[in-house]
């Protein structure tokens, strides 16, 4: 409705900008010419539909910040963002950042342990702890709105943590660590899967995938 009103207006608007006969003879239209002064004909039309488009967007709600796609079957582990939403129930949304001790804390519910879980198992569990006692059949759903960040380490110009999206290559990541230094092996590259204390460096090749939580070491060429 706002776009066909801006339509309408600025008819309007041409219309009467033909008509416009300004008191100032330096700004009067040049009866000997056939178009408007550059004035009233070029600059002002084109003016109009910028304050329209204004006013058309002006007010207008931003979007919810999306949940990350690309990761099915992705365990949740410290450091991941979650956000936790109960159909028609505004108390129990929740956006809350998975703790170093692997939880979050839920309302009625208290501190659940979320780490290891996929965001679908997390689901069941809070449905389950909710129905009965508070309510009758929720239902809940939950997004991740930031994984934990991943890590390069060793022969790299920047090593640190760095902010994860789906679609990172092992080549990438240590372009995202400024590059490999002079002395860095190309072919002895290791990857610490964050899975536990069991975890162990595994061989990486530069177009491998790299997950939340990798740690990436990148050894020293003697060669």
């Amino acid at each position: 409705m706002a776009a066909h009103r801006c339509v309408a207006e600025h008819t309007r608007f041409n219309q009467n900008v033909l008509n416009y006969k300004p008191l100032d003879s330096g700004l009067r239209r040049n009866d000997n010419e056939s178009g408007v002064d550059s004035l009233t004909g070029s600059v002002l039309p084109r003016i109009f539909p910028l304050v329209c488009l204004f006013l058309f967007t002006a007010g207008r709600p931003f979007a919810a910040e999306a949940p990350v796609q690309g990761l099915p079957d992705y365990a949740l582990g410290t450091g991941d963002m979650v956000r936790i939403q109960v159909y028609d129930e505004q108390d129990l949304y929740l956006e809350s950042r998975v703790s170093d001790r692997g939880t979050i804390s839920y309302p009625f519910l208290g501190e659940l342990r979320v780490s290891g879980l996929t965001p679908g198992q997390l689901e069941e569990r809070i449905s389950r702890r909710l129905k009965g006692d508070y309510l009758v059949n929720p239902k809940v759903s939950v997004d991740i709105l930031e994984y934990r960040q991943f890590y390069v380490n060793g022969e790299v110009q920047q090593p640190g943590g760095f902010p994860f999206q789906p679609g990172i290559t092992v080549r990438k990541a240590i372009s995202i660590a400024g590059g490999f230094r002079e002395r860095a092996s190309r072919d002895k590259i290791n990857i610490i899967r964050d899975i536990g204390p069991e975890a162990r460096p595994a061989p990486a090749r530069l177009d491998d995938f790299i997950r939340p939580g990798d740690i990436i070491t990148v050894e020293e060429s003697f060669f």
